[in-house]
């Protein structure tokens, strides 16, 4: 007998400790053969949703960085095509941004493998304590959330201080590091276009430490047999100042844009790019953290890897205060949102989990104010 979470007899809370314990996750469930998605995954407000569905005619913006150095009115060209898309969007896409595709492939290869370990060769990696820099499970605020979600994690926290290479599984140890190492140098040219986009110097965001911190979230999303009952990653903005999604031909994520779910189709050798709400924080909403989510799908798995520029949790003595940045305030534009840690906004995160409340509502100085 299916028990559901309005029978008296379900106990939600244990559900969650039994899932929670065989430490094997959603890849779990499905070796064990079943045909029905557990209750604690079951997201009725996405049923809901998918009985009146409209799909979308937008496509989000796909930005050429091949043409970038060839003279200054081509940098140009694509700096105002960032600030559109950062302003407009939240989101872009980016082709010939100089990270081979052979990489890219290695990297999503390297963490298929992971996945796919034995059940007890992955156990030594499972953990609730986010303070490692090495962490694999399903569901990072799984006993926080109203709705658990269809994936598995490895998280890796590489830079400021990154693990020791042993540390690191050794299925995607090379990949990852390789990785991890050319996705901080194509930040920083990203970092540099963001500035010029704000009207600032290149160097400004660099300046401030945006890209001091690297955290990797590795995803795997097994074919799930009820994928209208659930969703792969419920609905959220990314927390930190910028983000950069590899994936790999299955699709599934989708952008909220103009109150409508727009998907994001795969795209060979591209990667995407989005605002997390630290830096609509300091640029005081003029690039814009917008809501995406990751549907189900009864084909897979579906191989991601989100690179993440913020540092983790209180990492550090040497915090640093980050607020809406001076230049870009005036009596007309005041400051939208108070001084903040990175760490406390990454924090609240961890927190309160993925409960589809605006992070960055937590951290405006008049929260009456609904004009941005």
């Amino acid at each position: 007998m299916v028990l559901t979470k309005n029978d008296s007899k379900y106990d939600r809370k244990k559900e969650l400790e039994e899932f929670d314990d065989t430490k094997a996750g959603v890849k779990g469930l499905l070796e064990q053969g079943i045909q029905r998605i557990p209750q604690i995954f079951i997201n009725e407000q996405y049923q809901l949703e998918k009985k009146s569905n409209n799909r979308s005619k937008f496509n989000i913006p796909v930005i050429d960085l091949g043409c970038l150095n060839e003279d200054a009115a081509a940098r140009a060209r694509i700096i105002d095509r960032v600030k559109d898309a950062c302003q407009e969007w939240g989101f872009f896409q980016i082709e010939n941004h100089g990270i081979a595709s052979s990489l890219m492939n290695n990297v999503l290869d390297g963490v298929r493998k992971f996945h796919e370990l034995d059940a007890e060769v992955k156990k030594l990696y499972y953990s609730r304590d986010y303070t490692k820099k090495v962490v694999y499970n399903s569901n990072f605020d799984l006993h926080q959330t109203q709705r658990a979600n269809w994936r598995d994690t490895l998280y890796l926290l590489m830079a400021p201080d990154p693990p020791q290479p042993q540390e690191l599984p050794p299925v995607c140890r090379d990949a990852m590091m390789e990785y991890s190492n050319q996705i901080k140098k194509l930040g920083m040219l990203l970092f540099e276009l963001l500035s010029e986009a704000l009207g600032l110097k290149p160097n400004h965001l660099k300046d401030m430490d945006c890209g001091e911190g690297l955290f990797v979230t590795a995803h795997y999303y097994p074919a799930c047999p009820e994928p209208d009952s659930t969703l792969g990653l419920s609905e959220h903005t990314d927390s930190g100042f910028l983000s950069l999604l590899l994936q790999d031909e299955i699709g599934g994520l989708q952008v909220l844009h103009k109150d409508q779910w727009v998907d994001v189709p795969p795209s060979p050798g591209a990667l995407i790019v989005n605002i997390g709400d630290l830096m609509q924080l300091i640029t005081n909403a003029k690039f814009k953290s917008v809501y995406h989510r990751v549907l189900a799908n009864n084909v897979g798995p579906r191989i991601s890897v989100g690179v993440f520029f913020r540092m983790h949790l209180q990492q550090n003595s040497s915090s640093k205060l980050y607020g809406p940045i001076k230049e870009l305030l005036s009596e007309d534009d005041p400051p939208i949102y108070r001084e903040a840690m990175g760490e406390e906004i990454v924090t609240c995160r961890y927190t309160k989990g993925l409960d589809g409340t605006p992070l960055l509502s937590h951290f405006e100085l008049n929260a009456s104010r609904s004009d941005h």
